[in-house]
């Protein structure tokens, strides 16, 4: 893993269902976020947030989607600057936000992989898949669309940005599903996607579907991105997300799947989504994701103080 680390932040909230994801990456940074990556030998560089879009040029879509044109504008100027920081020669860490940000995180670096001619492999850590397009989420929420994004499928035409490098979707495994709406199903089981919801988790462990996963970006020369939602977590853990879903991965499950991460020394990147601190409790959630990424980051269990 490279010792040097960019931070961004992405304080997009059009596409959730209700206000506060805008101060998420401010709340990974006050708690510390910075600091723990710089104690943990890392140099870092903070490129602050990115501005929200001003004056977003209309966008026409399916009717019952929410900010559709804010959030278009918002997918354009995240996969830029996503792409000029997985470029370089350092390991960024996006600070989000909803997760309608994945959807230029996701292509970004994927482009960044492509001009490296090396596969992008995913690891989504997420009570949802968010592989509804933009005809069959319900809510109208966007952040329920990133992953079909980024994966191609159809359904974005004329309304999102295209897509230069889609993701293959064998390239995905998703860990921590127990929300998934009918439409979703379908195209887990069409794309062939390694999905682990929490009752196979309950059976089976972490353990076993990671070490296949990481085995596979291993053999292929892969780039792996990490997109960690924080509704993948039991919500007593982590209240600050507006999706709360209960029985979700435990403090050690989450901290099993960061250690093995740095143990492999293959992430190149990394997503923190829907921190939202209005919801948190004296910042419990904040606290426990910069905890988490200090994991992926190679601060072992023996390291901790009580």
């Amino acid at each position: 893993m490279k010792k040097q680390c960019s931070i961004l932040g992405i304080s997009i909230e059009s596409g959730a269902g209700r206000g506060g994801c805008v101060m998420g990456p401010d709340a990974l940074r006050t708690a510390g976020l910075p600091d723990i990556i710089r104690d943990l030998g890392y140099g870092v560089t903070d490129f602050g947030n990115l501005t929200r879009p001003v004056d977003p040029a209309h966008v026409d879509g399916p009717a019952h989607l929410k900010n559709l044109s804010e959030t278009v504008a918002w997918i354009s100027k995240i996969h830029d600057a996503a792409y000029a920081r997985a470029a370089g020669d350092d390991f960024p860490i996006f600070l989000g936000g909803d997760h309608t940000m994945a959807a230029g995180t996701l292509t970004g670096v994927a482009r960044a992989a492509a001009d490296a001619k090396q596969p992008l492999f995913v690891l989504w850590l997420d009570a949802h898949p968010d592989l509804h397009i933009l005809e069959t989420t319900e809510s109208g929420n966007l952040h329920g669309t990133p992953m079909a994004y980024a994966l191609g499928q159809d359904g974005f035409d004329g309304v999102y940005p295209p897509v230069a490098t889609p993701i293959d979707p064998k390239n995905v495994t998703m860990m921590g599903l127990r929300s998934v709406d009918p439409a979703e199903t379908v195209v887990i089981k069409d794309l062939g996607i390694d999905a682990w919801d929490m009752r196979r988790i309950d059976e089976d462990g972490v353990r076993a579907p990671l070490t296949a996963f990481l085995e596979r970006v291993k053999a292929a020369n892969g780039r792996l991105h990490v997109s960690f939602d924080v509704d993948f977590l039991e919500p007593e853990i982590a209240p600050a997300v507006g999706t709360t879903v209960p029985g979700g991965a435990t403090f050690r499950e989450a901290h099993l799947i960061m250690e093995m991460l740095a143990d492999s020394g293959l992430v190149t990147s990394l997503d923190l989504a829907e921190l939202n601190p209005f919801l948190d409790t004296r910042g419990k959630t904040a606290n426990l994701m910069c905890d988490f990424t200090a994991s992926l980051l190679g601060k072992r269990v023996l390291d901790r103080v009580t």
